[in-house]
């Protein structure tokens, strides 16, 4: 029998929603048929919202090293004793066990003890406090596997949209946003949909930066001087991209079921769209790293800790989607050996 994948789950700060969406997905033992789960963060938060959550009947195997890890539970390791759990508040102890379970999940990923991460929503004030230099997980990981260029991608059952520029004020765009930049992002957005998730011929639509794509030039030089090249040059390397699009009738159109991933301009371009159209359950996925790391796509919701209406969708939706990942890219590495075995996808329609 093939040993089944380890998923190693960051619980990001005990204080928001996470224990609860961790204990959720897990409390239904079927869940564990498909991998090996591996929680980094703390048995003495987890009995605190076993309590609180009258979930005394759900339980973690308490472990101290990932290679002892039961194939058949739940399995948690401890990063600190160091705890005081405060439901619904920041705390500067959450956020030093966050980066605390980041750091040894990471260095079990990288000995090969697990295969993937999964990591659950941080306060990146508490975390930065810990860690002068977290400036996100994206950055994080970026760093720690010394890789220069890597892209967010937001993944839901409708679309796929990632971003030229990330977590930045609006008036930094302007200055952020050049040709080189955005040709970067296609590339690692092509080659993931590529290798990550089996698209032969990955079709990217291009968002507009301007109102109206910016009416050729009458209502700003963006796209004429600097995206339309950049696609145009993205064309010359092989990339299917589309564009540009005014973003609000590309999606109130629905154009964008007929395309395998959107690029926008700047974060609330994509993100609005994104969670309004698309129902609960979106994932973040780390594009162009060497390992697997996905997220729920919300964030710790101190507002509603401890009232029983958290849904933990995001989180099993992450979870699966970095297990199918990772067989994805172990299938990529047999059609490198043989493109015979090489898939099409066909379910997308000709974009207009």
């Amino acid at each position: 029998m093939k040993e089944k994948i380890r998923i190693g789950v960051t619980h990001g700060d005990f204080n928001g929603i996470n224990y609860e969406i961790i204990m959720k997905t897990f409390s239904d033992s079927a869940i564990n048929e498909f991998f090996i789960p591996v929680i980094y963060g703390s048995s003495k938060a987890a009995a605190y919202y076993r309590k609180a959550l009258n979930m005394e009947n759900f339980g973690f195997n308490v472990i101290t090293d990932a290679n002892d890890a039961n194939v058949k539970r739940t399995n948690i390791i401890n990063v600190t004793d160091n705890v005081k759990v405060e439901m619904g508040f920041p705390s500067q102890l959450a956020g030093i066990s966050a980066i605390k379970a980041l750091d040894m999940a990471v260095g079990d990923l990288q000995a090969g003890k697990i295969d993937v991460i999964v990591t659950c929503p941080v306060n990146k004030s508490t975390v930065s406090s810990a860690s002068s230099n977290f400036l996100g997980h994206t950055e994080y990981f970026a760093e720690k596997f010394g890789v220069k260029d890597c892209a967010m991608l937001m993944i839901n059952e409708l679309m796929r949209v990632g971003f030229v520029t990330g977590h930045v004020p609006l008036e930094e765009v302007l200055k952020t946003l050049d040709k080189d930049l955005i040709i970067n992002k296609l590339s690692l957005i092509n080659e993931t949909l590529k290798n990550d998730f089996l698209i032969r011929a990955p079709r990217i639509a291009v968002l507009s930066l301007n109102p109206h794509a910016g009416n050729d030039g009458l209502k700003g030089r963006e796209e004429v001087e600097i995206i339309c090249p950049a696609i145009e040059e993205a064309k010359q390397d092989g990339i299917l991209a589309f564009g540009t699009y005014s973003a609000d009738e590309f999606f109130a159109s629905g154009d964008f079921s007929k395309v395998d991933a959107v690029l926008a301009m700047y974060y609330d371009q994509g993100m609005i769209p994104f969670k309004s159209i698309g129902l609960s359950g979106g994932v973040i996925y780390t594009a162009g790293l060497p390992i697997v790391r996905t997220s729920p796509a919300h964030g710790t919701k101190y507002e509603i800790v401890g009232k029983g209406i958290v849904t933990p969708t995001s989180l099993r939706n992450a979870l699966f989607l970095a297990m199918e990942v990772f067989k994805n890219r172990k299938t990529q590495d047999e059609l490198n050996v043989n493109p015979l075995m090489i898939r099409t996808n066909h379910q997308k329609k000709t974009l207009e």
